[in-house]
């Protein structure tokens, strides 16, 4: 039994089309850069863990493609013929923000087909737990609609593939990537047998989703949780969040699983975010969500990468999130920790966010 790291470097070759930063090139933008969802920050994290030794200790392996099947669960045939064919026609673009070239469609299935394995593999009893180098990533994918760098929901696919199996029937998704989950939530958002939890920047993207008050409807009102935190939110704030709001959801629900969908670009380096974490709060928060899984579930945790995009920032906050899985005494220092640490907002902020944390936990009852 160890900590499973998911990998493969086809999902790298992902290529992400005629973009300036966010922007498609045309008119007054001019062509330069690419998409900001570069392979590297992926290929960077699995190059330190490499360099540092940390990946002799964890159970290093690829995983076969999400099938049609598996796929299907979650997004309707019709996308999945739309993507296929447009792939096999040399790439092109489906949604918002989700240019993908030739053998777009293999690589986004392959990508599933990590989580998937992550997840299979904790449940079947091979890992203690398990985390998936997943990219193209997934949580903004709603069933119908790609945007957000999100061609297919990683997480979605792998949940609904565990559940045909018979492998576990409640599961938990705590996404602390800085942008709202919106695409896991519209998968779930009637369901009472998935918790979905997201904490993440107030109103960054998309711009209309991720309020506190959507908490899901019908059978899955209650189910699902949104964590709107103001910009400059910093270490602090991520863990009263953590202690005050996510734990206690998580206890109170008593999950099968735990699955992270775990964004970087709360990283205070990061140019899609305006948050203030280093690489010591995502691996706080991560020993937090262990110690929750091991209290609950017998220590199944998942975790699915997601966004991202400081090429030097991601790898040590990855790093530090998989010390914490693997129990590892291998450290990589964050290179930014001094400068973070002076970065940290001050007392009158952190108690405005005190208090917001305040009205959620009394609304919540």
């Amino acid at each position: 039994m160890a900590t499973g790291f998911f990998t493969d470097e086809r999902c790298f070759w992902h290529g992400g089309g005629n973009y300036a930063f966010t922007l498609p090139v045309g008119g007054l933008v001019q062509p330069g850069g690419g998409l900001p969802e570069s392979p590297e920050t992926k290929r960077r994290l699995r190059n330190l863990i490499e360099v540092t030794g940390l990946a002799a200790e964890l159970a290093v392996q690829s995983a076969p493609l999400a099938t049609w099947q598996d796929m299907a669960r979650v997004h309707p045939d019709t996308y999945l013929t739309a993507f296929r064919d447009l792939s096999q026609k040399g790439g092109g673009e489906l949604g918002l923000r989700t240019p993908f070239g030739p053998g777009g469609f293999d690589i986004a299935a392959l990508s599933a087909g990590l989580a998937k394995g992550a997840l299979m593999a904790v449940l079947e009893g091979r890992l203690d737990n398990a985390y998936a180098l997943s990219r193209p990533p997934g949580h903004h994918c709603l069933p119908d609609f790609p945007n957000g760098f999100c061609l297919l929901n990683n997480i979605a696919i792998a949940i609904e593939a565990a559940r045909a199996a018979g492998l576990a029937g409640r599961f938990a998704v705590v996404d602390w990537d800085v942008h709202h989950g919106n695409g896991t939530e519209a998968v779930f958002y009637g369901r009472d047998d998935v918790l979905t939890v997201s904490v993440h920047q107030e109103r960054n993207y998309p711009l209309n989703t991720g309020d506190f008050a959507d908490r899901g409807v019908g059978a899955g009102i209650g189910y699902n949780l949104n964590i709107p935190l103001p910009a400059g939110a910093g270490h602090r704030a991520y863990l009263e969040v953590m202690d005050r709001m996510i734990v206690p959801a998580l206890t109170a629900f008593r999950p099968d699983v735990i699955i992270v969908a775990c964004g970087f670009d709360a990283s205070a380096v990061d140019p899609l975010g305006r948050m203030l974490c280093s690489a010591a709060t995502f691996g706080a928060m991560t020993a937090r969500i262990c110690d929750t899984a091991a209290a609950l579930c017998g220590g199944r945790l998942v975790v699915v990468h997601e966004g991202g995009y400081s090429e030097v920032h991601v790898p040590f906050c990855g790093h530090a999130v998989l010390e914490a899985m693997s129990g590892s005494g291998i450290h990589a220092a964050d290179p930014l920790a001094d400068t973070l640490v002076k970065r940290q907002p001050g007392p009158a902020f952190d108690g405005f966010v005190s208090g917001l944390i305040d009205d959620w936990v009394a609304a919540l009852g």
